[in-house]
């Protein structure tokens, strides 16, 4: 064979097969130490690195002779949106407020208990007096409260006074000092 065809030979052969795996054992630390110094966290950086191969494998175009450069840009725009989307989570995170603690078994029924007991009571009182109670608690002002109940609003909180008074002596008639 003459040189020239030899030359032929070896531009008119097919490329070398992608070998996946051998491609991710000897790249894979290298990937994810560079997700790392974005993200700063190991595990994150694990994960963006996993991606990235993953991205990769179901993308055949990309495999080949610049495999390497293509996943290196992959993990790092990965990476930079993960470190966006946690900055973002943790901003609103901490703007939420903290979950309310759930209560145990015996506080919930102590909590059922003490509702019977307002609803026994507010039964018991005169109807105009429970139902400034229950306005009141329900967070209307002084001028809803007169509107509600068709009075002066200067006198609302005289009758919030009474009705609160009422209540009181009729919790403990009904079950005692506490």
């Amino acid at each position: 064979m003459d040189a020239r065809a030899e030359f032929m030979d070896r531009f008119e052969t097919e490329p070398a097969p992608f070998h996946f795996e051998q491609c991710f054992q000897a790249n894979y630390a290298r990937i994810a130490r560079a997700a790392a110094r974005i993200v700063g966290d190991p595990a994150r950086a694990e994960e963006v690195a996993v991606e990235a191969f993953w991205k990769l494998w179901r993308t055949p175009q990309a495999q080949g002779e610049h495999a390497m450069g293509w996943v290196y840009r992959t993990a790092i725009r990965l990476a930079l949106n993960d470190l966006r989307g946690h900055q973002r989570r943790t901003h609103y995170e901490s703007q939420a407020a903290p979950p309310a603690a759930v209560p145990t078994p015996e506080e919930e029924h102590a909590a059922e208990q003490t509702r019977e007991r307002v609803r026994r009571v507010l039964a018991e009182l005169e109807p105009r007096d429970a139902e400034l109670l229950l306005l009141r608690h329900q967070g209307l002002s002084y001028e809803e409260l007169a509107a509600a109940i068709e009075v002066k609003a200067s006198s609302i909180g005289t009758l919030i006074a009474r009705a609160q008074k009422a209540f009181r002596k009729e919790y403990v008639r009904i079950y005692g000092e506490q």
